[in-house]
């Protein structure tokens, strides 16, 4: 029987090297998952018996000689196994911001309990559903199984981890420290996904009203108004109708023959920002726009300083170059008045210069970033402080999240009652003068 050369992880992630008998390379592999290791590697032994030949195939004419079994060539010492794995099916183009902070806070568990890393990324793999997540850990697992660097293998996949995250895990491999800035990361996305999350929960219960408010007064305008509107040509009012009443009517008509477009406006609306927004000038003055609206412009501001502020400090405390990192974080800000600011400070840096003066005439920061930074630098701590800025504006925008709460209740119901006592009146106007005629 032949004897199989083959490499493997224990149970506790430890590499074993040893040989086993078996009749192929797959009752191998089997024998060898049966012992509770995983192999990395097999290999037929140099020199060692060979594979019984193929059974000779009964020849249908008599005097015939049995075709020959084919010479089954034996596996090269220290030839790594090919395991050919077939993509799973999904529907999925990307790969979700929570799907990639769990994957990230599993990771750096398992690297700080010291499992290997092919050990690490076998585990995670089988932590995740078909699809492009999974797939992706896959073929990651097989690049460092293969001997290339974690951050190489990840940045063949720009659709799932970003050049910040590609960063960051270089930073970690260069200087030893992989599971502190795995676990530093986890934290980071942890955190702005609870920012993210809180801002939609909050806008999710005003638009859900509005939306809803919005249908039923497009339902009466198109359907019952215009009812009224024959009754009322019918009654034949003297002196005509009220001026309220006929604002209603005509709006009510228009939204009747032009449904359509009422319809597809919001549609047209996000289309034309969309069609505005690919030239870098229109990004910047939508952008811009943005941060000047009231109350929700506030929270935009803070939200991408916060932002910018913890990247930034992350980056710094795992090691990247400053110069690097404000050239990763220009592309991660997500407001294009931000990104114009953070190249200003790169330009800046490049020069000599300091980080707090491009800040402080960028006209996006306020004073106490930029002077919290400027006390950073002369401390040498910019990293910390920037950590310190961040926990700071996260607590004001959660502090502006719930007051834009308790103001949007208030302004949602004086808006439905005018909308709603608007239609009542205008409609009981005519019957009113109809009264005071007959009497």
């Amino acid at each position: 029987m032949p004897t199989y050369v083959f490499d493997a992880l224990d149970a506790q992630g430890k590499e074993i090297r040893s040989e086993i008998e078996a009749s192929n390379e797959r009752e191998a592999q089997e024998k060898i998952r049966a012992m509770k290791c995983y192999p990395t590697r097999i290999a037929a032994k140099a020199g060692g018996s060979q594979a019984p030949a193929a059974q000779k195939q009964p020849s249908g004419k008599q005097g015939q000689a049995p075709a020959k079994a084919a010479a089954v060539a034996p596996m090269p010492a220290g030839a790594p196994l090919a395991i050919h794995r077939k993509k799973s099916f999904s529907l999925s183009f990307r790969v979700s911001r929570k799907q990639l902070t769990q994957f990230t806070r599993q990771f750096s568990t398992l690297q700080n309990a010291g499992l290997p890393l092919v050990k690490s990324l076998d585990v995670l793999q089988n932590q995740f559903r078909p699809g492009l997540m999974k797939d992706t850990i896959i073929e990651v697992r097989e690049d460092v199984e293969g001997g290339s660097a974690l951050s190489d293998a990840l940045a063949k996949h720009p659709r799932v981890f970003d050049r910040l995250y590609v960063s960051m895990v270089k930073a970690g491999e260069a200087g030893g420290v992989l599971d502190t800035i795995l676990n530093r990361l986890a934290d980071y996305m942890e955190k702005e996904q609870r920012l993210k999350s809180k801002i939609i929960g909050a806008m999710v219960y005003p638009a859900a009203v509005i939306t809803i408010a919005a249908g039923i007064l497009a339902l009466i305008m198109i359907y019952i108004i215009p009812k009224f509107q024959d009754m009322f040509k019918e009654m034949n009012i003297p002196g005509g109708l009220p001026a309220p009443t006929k604002l209603l009517l005509a709006i009510a008509t228009t939204m009747k023959d032009f449904w359509y477009l009422i319809i597809f406006l919001p549609v047209i609306i996000l289309a034309l920002i969309k069609i505005v927004g690919m030239s870098p000038r229109g990004r910047y003055i939508i952008d811009l726009i943005k941060l000047k609206a009231p109350v929700f412009g506030l929270i935009i501001s803070k939200s991408s300083i916060s932002r910018f502020c913890r990247t930034l400090g992350t980056l710094l405390q795992s090691g990247v170059p400053i110069i690097d990192a404000l050239g990763i974080i220009k592309n991660t800000t997500g407001n294009a008045v931000v990104t114009k600011a953070v190249e200003g400070v790169h330009s800046s840096i490049r020069e000599g210069d300091t980080i707090a003066d491009p800040l402080r005439h960028s006209g996006v920061f306020d004073d106490l970033v930029v002077n919290m930074i400027q006390v950073g630098e002369e401390t040498g701590e910019v990293d910390k402080m920037l950590i310190k800025i961040a926990d700071t504006y996260d607590s004001e925008v959660d502090a502006l999240v719930g007051g834009l709460m308790s103001l949007l209740e208030p302004i949602l119901i004086v808006g439905l009652g005018v909308t709603v006592g608007f239609i009542v009146i205008s409609l009981f106007l005519p019957l009113i003068t109809i009264m005071e005629k007959l009497k």
